[in-house]
């Protein structure tokens, strides 16, 4: 099985979620099962079924985080320098607007565009990997080809 990259910030986020859903969620649905049943005839209990459901999708989301987090490898980007690469941040500049956006680049399953964190995966990332402050990237989007620049590069 091939590795997840994720930073340690990601990795207690999805720890944190795998905790609450057994902790939390799976008994409060296991709770709601049990009231929904005392109601009588199962076949058309839509408090059961809804139930039953939520409890198939919280069962689903922990098998899938319980192997998100045992093939995880957890890098410390404070330990890394040089060219950029998994963990690194990276202000870049649009070079048609002048517009900087500053990212950092994180596995999959921690990305998060409106907060900055770019999944290892997208376009704009494999385009930045290996490259330095002061490089032009050219990335290939849906609106046409966009140039940046590599304003900084951190490992914080």
């Amino acid at each position: 099985m091939e590795k997840i990259l994720t930073t340690r910030a990601g990795h207690a986020a999805l720890s944190a979620e795998l905790k609450t859903l057994k902790s939390v969620e799976r008994p409060k649905i296991i709770k709601a099962i049990a009231e929904a049943r005392e109601l009588g005839d199962l076949s058309e209990n839509a408090e059961y079924h809804s139930a039953r459901e939520k409890q198939s999708f919280i069962e689903g989301r922990i098998k899938e985080l319980e192997g998100i987090l045992s093939l995880s490898e957890v890098i410390d980007p404070k330990t890394l320098s040089g060219t950029i690469k998994f963990g690194a941040t990276v202000t870049i500049a649009d070079e048609d607007t002048d517009e900087e956006k500053t990212y950092q680049i994180v596995g999959q399953y921690e990305a998060d565009i409106e907060r900055g964190l770019l999944n290892i995966q997208s376009p704009i990332a494999r385009a930045l990997i290996g490259k330095e402050e002061g490089d032009s990237v050219t990335v290939r989007t849906p609106g046409g080809e966009k140039s940046y620049e590599i304003v900084t590069v951190e490992f914080i």
